[in-house]
């Protein structure tokens, strides 16, 4: 059911005394404000008077708010619910550890549990959900290896047919597709998600759970290929006379990686690897996130498998490693710690580089004039104190 409170108009606020960044500073004291869901002007100085709601921020840190394009649940629900209320939970809790924007991912499952999914997160894409903005779905698979499977379920991995991938297209709710792109089936798929645009939006495409080769992950970067998923998981080692996907995700400069930095898929040492290779430009945080996230160790379903999470590990009853637990801003500190990264950087990482691998750079990921009004408060410690969600505070605790 559609909520008027979902859907009024923001209204104004004044953000002062913050630490920014924003492209033009890293850590100084400026002020914020925004009007009707944008970002109205920034500076520093004297704030300027404004009828809008002023908080105080006391020194705190004021950053863009961060972007995961790879989130699968938390508090027990899962994109593959195929439940509103169950994405809106999910929302509201992304927005509680400083997410203005995610995309829902879905899992390996027969096309009808997929299309069930994606129709869910189109009604929330419409109607708004109260916390996170729900900005379309990542499909991490059917089409994948199964050699590589991880916890999708190899036995319902398949290659793509246009009379299963069609209709998922034309759901108008996919911004992001993960594939193995050394199948040829797959690699049409991959010209034809290209090709595709509902609301004016484009779909990316990202290889993952591959074993593809560094020469077939050529070929495909030059078929519009953009990004890798969960790098070095679900793809084979690099070795150093068959660098494979890993090779070519560091190497090529037109792919970006998504990277699980939560020192339990990565190492930290492979962390700062994949930074000093690919730049605060070319490194896309994200969590990864299941069911489990957020809740006690137990018993979670992810992709009708049964994962344990056990000390924050989530993984099959074999041992594999299925999702994470992992919230986003925990991503951040981590980054910084392993990679001796700035906070800027690994900020942008979180936020301005993953907006332009699905081209929302235009109007999310930073802080400047005329930008989508979404903005996290973080205190010393990078823990979530306000999120303002296009303009619209969806979380406070200051």
């Amino acid at each position: 059911m559609t909520s008027a409170l979902l859907l009024e108009p923001a209204g104004s606020l004044l953000l002062i005394n913050a630490l920014l960044y924003t492209p033009s500073f890293a850590g100084e004291e400026g002020w914020v404000l925004t009007h009707r869901g944008h970002i109205a002007a920034v500076g520093q100085g004297t704030p300027p008077q404004a009828d809008a709601k002023t908080i105080d921020l006391r020194g705190l840190i004021l950053a863009p708010g961060l972007i995961d394009l790879h989130a699968h649940g938390a508090l027990g629900r899962d994109t593959m619910d195929a439940d509103p209320a169950a994405l809106r939970e999910m929302a509201a809790f992304y927005a509680r550890h400083g997410v203005t924007a995610f995309l829902a991912t879905t899992m390996t499952a027969p096309q009808g549990e997929i299309l069930a999914a994606l129709a869910a997160i189109r009604q929330v894409m419409a109607e708004g959900s109260g916390g996170a903005a729900l900005i379309g779905a990542h499909v991490e698979g059917p089409y994948l290896d199964a050699e590589r499977s991880g916890a999708q379920d190899a036995r319902l991995v398949r290659r793509a047919l246009p009379t299963e991938y069609e209709p998922l297209l034309g759901t108008g709710a996919i911004r992001l597709i993960t594939l193995a792109p050394e199948y040829p089936e797959n690699r049409r798929l991959l010209r034809d998600a290209l090709a595709y645009s509902a609301d004016g939006a484009r779909i990316a495409v990202a290889a993952g759970h591959t074993r593809a080769s560094y020469e077939q992950m050529v070929e495909a970067a030059g078929l519009g290929l953009s990004q890798v998923t969960h790098l070095y998981n679900g793809m084979e080692p690099m070795h150093h006379r068959r660098p494979g996907a890993v090779g070519a995700a560091l190497t090529l400069d037109t792919l970006r990686c998504q990277l699980i930095a939560d020192n339990i898929h990565v190492h930290p040492a492979m962390l700062k690897l994949a930074v000093r290779a690919k730049g605060p430009d070319g490194i896309m945080l994200v969590s990864d996130a299941m069911s489990g996230t957020g809740m006690p160790d137990g018993i979670y379903i992810l992709g009708g498998l049964e994962v344990i999470v056990r000390g924050g590990e989530a993984r099959l009853p074999d041992g594999t490693l299925a999702g994470s637990t992992l919230t986003l801003e925990r991503a951040v500190a981590n980054i910084v710690a392993a990679a001796s990264v700035s906070l800027a950087d690994a900020l942008t990482m979180a936020s301005q580089t993953p907006a332009r691998a699905l081209g929302l750079d235009g109007h999310k990921g930073a802080i400047a004039p005329g930008m989508d009004a979404d903005l996290i408060v973080l205190d010393a410690d990078l823990r979530v104190r306000l999120s303002v969600v296009e303009g619209r505070i969806a979380h406070n605790e200051l």
